[in-house]
């Protein structure tokens, strides 16, 4: 009943003289693919957080972690803040990262946020590209997905032609907390696929990846009848944060073109629903597009689409 299993990463991969942004990196598989990122030799090390306090003890436990003293010692780790709930945070957390970064190598979208990551992927999708240039070599982009995308409500209940994303989702009446994940999912796969049609893989590969089963704190957040129910299955089919952070490091730094705008589970490419390659789908990718540069347009004036 187990999952299939993570080899190590390939020895001598190697980040060195990179720069990478893990959001979400104060905590879980966030914490621990910052922590194999370092050891991997990366020079910087962007914690991307909600809480800066809970940032600052994250570093902390990297900095003092063994395995970052006996590796690399020297990298430098800072926090800064980005809540995924505020798009407001998402454009000040780009702006910043413009103005202050020079390059930017890797750029791993773990928070748990369709619409907010999407709109930090256009922000510095252009740092990503120029890094490229400057390094040649590809830089990368990630968003952390879920097999459970495939869960998703399009079947019992399918989008209306005019209707826009943004009004699906936000539909308080079709709201089930338990179905959004799947569904906001399914949104990152569709994202993923339609962003790499207009990015070139020479400069930024752009893929989604699933992570697995992985005991972590997430079971806080789940309603209190499937808490014990889950509690179970992680006990028997749930690796370790350790196993599931490689899954993060293999879509960011060992996996090639190949990858370029697909849905990677572990670690091999696999195929999305189904819905995807159908208009339904298709349709569903073009709006997401659409309306993921009109919000960037409408919330940044200085983000230009003629840069992506």
């Amino acid at each position: 009943m187990g999952q299939p299993p993570i080899p190590p990463t390939p020895a001598g991969t190697s980040l060195t003289g990179q720069t990478v942004i893990v959001t979400g990196g104060n905590a879980g598989l966030g914490l621990e693919a910052a922590r194999q990122y370092i050891t991997l030799n990366a020079s910087r090390v962007i914690l991307a957080c909600r809480s800066i306090s809970k940032g600052e003890e994250a570093a902390k436990y990297l900095s003092t972690h063994p395995t970052v003293k006996s590796t690399n010692p020297g990298v430098e780790i800072r926090v800064m803040a980005l809540d995924l709930d505020d798009e407001t945070s998402v454009v000040n957390f780009a702006s910043k990262v413009k103005k202050e970064l020079d390059a930017l190598d890797v750029l791993l979208l773990n928070g748990v946020n369709y619409h907010s990551n999407a709109l930090l992927a256009l922000e510095l999708l252009p740092l990503l590209e120029s890094t490229a240039s400057q390094r040649g070599q590809p830089s990368r982009l990630t968003f952390v997905g879920s097999s459970t995308h495939k869960m998703h409500s399009l079947n019992k209940t399918p989008m209306e032609k005019e209707e826009s994303v943004t009004h699906r989702w936000d539909d308080k009446e079709r709201y089930r907390p338990m179905q959004r994940y799947s569904d906001s999912k399914l949104m990152v796969a569709a994202f993923t696929q339609e962003l790499a049609r207009h990015v070139d893989p020479s400069k930024v590969i752009v893929n989604n990846l699933c992570p697995g089963m992985v005991s972590t704190g997430l079971n806080v957040n789940l309603p209190l009848w499937l808490k014990p129910i889950m509690w179970l299955l992680r006990l028997i089919r749930a690796g370790t944060p350790e196993v599931g952070a490689r899954t993060y490091v293999y879509a960011t730094s060992v996996a090639g073109t190949e990858s370029h705008g697909k849905w990677l589970q572990h670690n091999k490419v696999a195929e999305t629903d189904v819905i995807l390659t159908e208009s339904q789908g298709q349709t569903l990718m073009q709006k997401a597009w659409a309306e993921a540069l009109e919000s960037a347009k409408k919330l940044d004036p200085s983000f230009s689409e003629a840069l992506i």
